[in-house]
């Protein structure tokens, strides 16, 4: 098997790991303690899977050997049938191993800001912007996840020309970066009296969060501006100059927060924002980069590109980059997520397990 080597120096670390974390006194250093605890969850998985293939190794040379010098015809139908398992769980594991070293996206684990914004279709877009906030938002209730509105700006009818809200959830990434592009939806506006169907688009952008040590922000490059809150929000709204706007020079980011009702803790969110659109600017220059990368994975970012059609005359879901089609909407737009989600996953790993088979 491709890789055995590197499997087996895995396996071996993992193992002195496990007698590292059981020796007297392992918690007394608690940051230690910590680092080797979360090393030893990332490597279990592969040490898992390699025993599991050991074990299929072995039981298929079992059987294999004991066929070689039996005669009964009914023990040697019982012994290729053990033989046929140990095969097919043999392969199963060596696929599993496979995706497992495969490299793993460093911001797999981060907090997520995702920014939905309204594109064609005047109000309808706006009003399905709103539609995929409800999505995630439920999507993320549904893994235990925290959501947390960061910045909107609402039309009357119950829509969002855009909105930035954060999922704080281990893993979150992994599962949502899949989500950036074009999100179209074909229906019939409750505001149509033809019964005509429209198509509207809206924008779907997914950041990882980024800490300070990730982006260097130099002070001098921000300007803010200090106004009072408007809309709804409580007997502390236009009495105080919480509210913020702030520009960055060299990106033209421009991030308005008046969510909160202190100045400081709106700049501190407008902050975090901040660092994590220069982020993934920084990432997507990167890919941007290695061309024949980006061209290999699925979902790679790009905001223009048109990846997902929800219809819903027909309750049918279309994925383009996978060419999967679902007719299940309601569940969908209700935020059952999966199916689409792992099927985007097994792509993403089939094509970067072709990619490395070329290599």
């Amino acid at each position: 098997m491709r890789g055995i080597d590197r499997i087996k120096d895995i396996v071996r670390h993992y193992e002195e790991l496990m007698n590292a974390l059981a020796e007297p006194g392992a918690a007394d250093d608690a940051e230690r303690f910590r680092k080797l605890l979360k090393e030893q969850a990332e490597l279990q998985p592969i040490t898992e899977a390699y025993k599991r293939y050991e074990q299929a190794e072995q039981d298929a040379g079992a059987a294999l050997d004991m066929l070689e010098h039996e005669n009964d015809a009914e023990l040697r139908d019982m012994l290729k049938e053990e033989l046929n398992g140990a095969r097919a769980q043999l392969e199963e594991s060596e696929k599993e191993l496979q995706i497992l070293l495969l490299p793993k996206d460093p911001n797999d684990d981060k907090n997520i800001y995702m920014e939905i914004r309204a594109g064609v279709g005047g109000d309808e877009s706006a009003l399905f912007a709103a539609d995929l906030y409800r999505m995630y938002t439920s999507y993320a209730l549904k893994n235990g996840w925290k959501t947390e509105l960061a910045s909107f700006n609402e039309i009357g009818i119950g829509g969002f020309k855009e909105i930035t809200f954060m999922i704080d959830g281990k893993g979150a990434y992994s599962k949502l970066k899949y989500e950036s592009g074009v999100h179209r939806v074909q229906r019939v506006p409750e505001t149509e009296s033809g019964g005509r169907i429209h198509t509207s688009t809206a924008t779907v952008a997914v950041m990882p969060e980024a800490e300070e040590v990730d982006v260097v922000i130099d002070p001098k490059d921000i300007h803010w501006d200090v106004f009072r809150a408007s809309g709804n929000g409580g007997q502390c709204v236009n009495t105080t100059d919480s509210a913020v706007r702030l520009t960055h020079y060299p990106s033209g980011i421009v991030i308005h927060m008046q969510e909160e009702k202190s100045q400081l803790q709106n700049k501190e969110k407008a902050m975090r924002i901040l660092r994590s659109r220069l982020y993934e600017m920084e990432l997507e220059r990167k890919q941007n980069e290695e061309a024949d990368l980006r061209r290999s994975q699925i979902g790679s970012g790009d905001r223009s590109e048109k990846i997902r059609t929800y219809n819903f005359p027909q309750s049918r879901v279309t994925d383009h980059r996978i060419k999967l089609t679902l007719y299940n909407l309601d569940k969908v737009i209700n935020g059952d997520l999966d199916e689409l989600i792992n099927a985007l996953i097994t792509a993403d790993q089939a094509a970067k397990l072709s990619k490395m088979e070329e290599t």
